[in-house]
């Protein structure tokens, strides 16, 4: 049986929105080999638009987010400390830069491990997720235990730092929160 891929118009939606519901869905990864590998969506961080000053869209649109620009349903990767690739999934409607980082696969956590483990590269960028032959969202069931947490890493980012913007999948009911 088949699993369908999310359609983009989920990813239509406003990013803190699309980072929750993706919590439980799997993502595919068909390497160059043919070979194919499943992974749970366990964490997730929204990032939204320009006044969100820990979202790299807050300095305008530049060759590195112009991708953020468009509408849901695109891949925004990106290169940091010249060694990980960060997966996120582009949100929103065109011209309202919004993106999620995908932070945990499975039980691996941590958005450089998670680039590594899917062996990204730039030319990702872009991609169409509907349409991509080599990495896509299945659509299984949105976990429904979960918390939140401020995002990773952006202590930068004045108040937008405290943000519970990240969401995190639990495995046990009595320690967690419904959407």
């Amino acid at each position: 049986m088949s699993i369908p891929r999310v359609e983009t118009s989920f990813f239509r939606q406003d990013a803190i929105t699309v980072a929750r519901e993706l919590l439980g869905k799997t993502i595919v990864r068909r390497f160059d080999d043919n070979t194919e590998e499943r992974f749970i969506i366990t964490e997730t961080e929204a990032y939204l638009g320009g006044e969100d000053l820990a979202c790299h869209a807050c300095k305008g649109r530049t060759p590195r987010t112009e991708i953020m620009f468009h509408e849901g349903g695109k891949i925004y990767v990106y290169l940091i400390y010249g060694m990980y690739w960060m997966l996120n999934f582009v949100t929103g409607t065109a011209d309202h830069p919004q993106a999620v980082l995908i932070r945990g696969i499975g039980s691996l956590i941590g958005s450089g491990r998670v680039g590594r483990r899917l062996a990204l590269d730039k030319s990702f960028y872009a991609e169409e997720l509907i349409g991509s032959t080599r990495l896509w969202v299945e659509d299984t069931p949105t976990a429904e235990n979960y918390t939140t947490a401020p995002r990773v890493g952006v202590d930068y980012a004045g108040e937008w730092k405290d943000k519970p913007w990240r969401f995190i999948s639990l495995p046990h009911p009595s320690t967690t929160k419904r959407g």
